[in-house]
């Protein structure tokens, strides 16, 4: 069964067509649909937020469905041991002049946004982001990483493929097998596979990583400042399902559940400082992919977590 549907001219939304197993699926997916563009539009007529929300590929989802689907942050027994440890080393503690505007794809170091789909993988994109860059800033060229490979290959006890992971243990598992092969190589499939080790001829490779600081954006700005950082974040509430564009204010707490990737900061217009987040649903969400999350709040944790468990590789 299809359902297509409808463009409006307005708001820029993009026809798709939805194909169901029956009509009784069909209906109920419409009925989220319409339930979905109605606050939607709520939203955007409502109390201005400096934000805006829009119809995307996530529309006929209830919110639960959302984030059974796209999101993938594993909160595992390692994650719960250091998420309240400090770093024993912060490279970047001393970075007292950091810029003011940071944008790692104007500096050739971020590859074009990629779609985890259904697969619960957000660990492996955020930390294949992070890994991308720095191989780029400390070698001069940008090779886009396999994601596939650590969905397939690096499966223990916190890292899951499809069922969630975590971007410390994803950098442990790429510094023990000597590096990550290239998308090229080894394709992203979007559903747990068996590992092809014969595929993995390593591409770039790092020596470690090393956590910032948590609880404190002064630190994760002075990483950014360097390098792409991985971050983990709740990601999963409904104005983040349908974020379109401005600074992302709203509504999110820290039960973190998503991984991207900062691959900048800035203010905007209206002096709101913001970080320039990398996401891995594709280009049909957000400012093409990307988010502006609000930075410098008054949580210590960052809007939505964002300062709470963040690394980076070192290469």
């Amino acid at each position: 069964m299809r359902n297509t549907w409808l463009r409006d001219m307005r708001n820029g939304w993009l026809c798709t067509v939805r194909v169901y197993t029956d009509a009784v699926e069909q209906e109920k997916r419409y009925a989220i649909f319409k339930e979905n563009v109605e606050r939607i539009e709520a939203f955007n007529n409502g109390v201005e937020k400096g934000y805006k929300l829009g119809v995307n590929k996530f529309a006929d989802l209830t919110n639960e469905d959302f984030r059974s689907l796209h999101t993938g942050y594993r909160r595992g027994s390692f994650d719960s041991m250091m998420s309240n440890s400090k770093p024993s080393y912060f490279r970047y503690g001393n970075v007292t002049a950091a810029q003011a505007v940071v944008d790692w794809r104007k500096k050739g170091a971020v590859t074009s946004v990629k779609d985890q789909g259904t697969c619960g993988c957000c660990w492996a994109f955020s930390a294949v982001a992070a890994i991308e860059g720095i191989t780029q800033i400390k070698k001069g060229k940008l090779i886009s990483l396999s994601e596939q490979q650590l969905v397939d290959c690096d499966i223990n006890g916190e890292d899951q493929g499809c069922e969630g992971g975590l971007m410390d243990t994803a950098f442990r598992f790429i510094k023990s097998t000597h590096g990550l092969t290239t998308e090229a190589s080894y394709p992203y499939q979007g559903s747990d596979g068996t590992c092809k080790r014969k595929e993995a001829t390593p591409a770039a490779t790092i020596t470690g990583y090393e956590d910032v600081p948590p609880n404190n954006e002064k630190a994760l700005l002075q990483a950014v400042a360097k390098q792409p950082v991985s971050v983990a974040i709740e990601g999963s509430g409904w104005s983040f399902q349908f974020y379109k564009r401005g600074v992302f204010s709203g509504e999110c707490d820290t039960y973190l559940d998503h991984a991207v990737t900062l691959v900048g900061y800035g203010t905007n217009s209206d002096g709101t400082k913001y970080w320039l987040v990398k996401n891995s649903w594709g280009t049909g969400w957000g400012e093409k992919g990307y988010m502006r999350l609000e930075r410098d709040v008054a949580a210590k944790e960052g809007l939505c977590g964002v300062a709470m468990k963040a690394s980076y590789p070192i290469a």
